[in-house]
This record gives C-alpha cells, structure tokens and sequence, in this order.
C-alpha cells in the first residue's frame, strides 16, 4: 500500500533504470512538481536481474533494489510492447529482443518477421499495445503500484527517430503517426486532470493524484 510513500516538492527520487531516454522522459514529467530525479546509474547501483514473470514482479524488483542501494524513495518503470498476433510478445521480454547490444533496429525487424510468419498483414491483424507497470518503492520495503497501457497499430517500415526502443514501429491509437514521429510533448500529452497519451503517462497520471503533494 502506498501508506506515507508522498513525494513533495524538492525531494531527490531514484529512476530505477539505466536508460537515459527513459530518465529524460521521466524528468520532463515531474518537472511540473519541482521533484529531483535521478537515475540508479549516476547513484551507482547496479540494475538488477529481471526474473519475474510480470511487469508488476520486474517493476517491483527494480525498485526495491534501487531503494535499498540508495536509502531514498525509487521509481521503476517496467514496460513492454505487446503484440496481439504475437500472444502477447514480446511483452516482458522487449528489451531482450532488440538483443544483448539494445539494437532495437534489430528488434524492431524481429518483431515484423514475426508478425510476417503469423501472417499478420492489414492493420486489424497488427494490433498491440505499450504497457508500463511502474512502482514507487521505499527503502523499508513499502511499495505502491501503477498500471498505464496505450493500443495501437503495429506499422512497417518504422517511421520517424523521436523517442527510443520500439516508438518508430508503433502507431497510438487514433492517430496517423508513430511515436517515433512525436515530440515527447505530443508523446505524453500530459497535463494535470489530463491521463495523457502514452503508456507510461497514463501510468504517471495515477502516480501523481496518488502520492504527489501538491
């Protein structure tokens, strides 16, 4: 349960995550809140093995790991594209198929030679969606969880270089441009009161009407 896990205006919080696009996009959206974001990386503490079997369990195992390695409140954000011609893949495993290297060049083929195999051609056949499980996490072992997913269409070839991962190859729903097409404004499309547009906004909407102090 969340209990007293409230964040407030210049508290310093750990991003849980290696990835510097995704601490840009994390950044970008607590800016409003005036919150310090950093990431594990710049704090030192090694990412951890990903050995659940949901986003829930992943998210949860990040965070734990960051704040206890920090000693400070910790975010984690574990997401995933899945793809419905796929059952689901790759779901918890989307870093993974882009690769040892995160060639997600390289991911995002695999993905379309997959949907190929499955003969998965129009648009109704190539239907997935983003989701984000994210977890806010006190080092005394308290946690809180928060659920964003976001349809949309699978497209090919991928198109635009905004974003990061999979964003080139995925079309929101009811839109005629990918992410990778969007600038992270448009991407979010965030604003308070508002769910926003992508997964991982739509899961930071929750967090911050649960433990934002404003």
């Amino acid at each position: 349960m969340a209990g007293s896990l409230t964040l407030r205006r210049g508290d310093r919080l750990v991003l849980a995550s290696h990835n510097a696009g995704k601490l840009s996009e994390f950044q970008e959206l607590f800016a409003p809140f005036g919150l310090d974001i950093v990431s594990a990386g710049e704090m030192g503490v090694p990412e951890p093995e990903e050995t659940g079997t949901t986003f829930a369990e992943n998210a949860r195992l990040k965070a734990h790991a960051s704040a206890k390695g920090t000693g400070l409140i910790a975010l984690s954000d574990d997401s995933g594209l899945c793809v419905d011609a796929l059952g689901g893949k790759p779901g918890i495993h989307t870093a993974r198929w882009a690769g040892p290297e995160r060639d997600f060049a390289y991911g995002m083929r695999r993905v379309e030679d997959a949907l190929a195999a499955a003969n998965a051609t129009s648009p109704g056949q190539r239907r997935g969606q983003f989701v984000a499980m994210l977890c806010l996490a006190h080092p005394d072992g308290r946690d809180v969880l928060f659920e964003g997913i976001a349809p949309g269409t699978l497209v090919w070839p991928p198109r635009g270089t905004l974003g990061f991962g999979f964003d080139p190859v995925f079309m929101p729903e009811g839109f005629d441009i990918t992410y990778g097409e969007m600038s992270s404004e448009q991407k979010h499309s965030w604003a308070p009161g508002r769910p926003g547009l992508s997964h991982r906004a739509r899961a930071f909407a929750k967090l911050v009407e649960s433990v934002i102090e404003r």
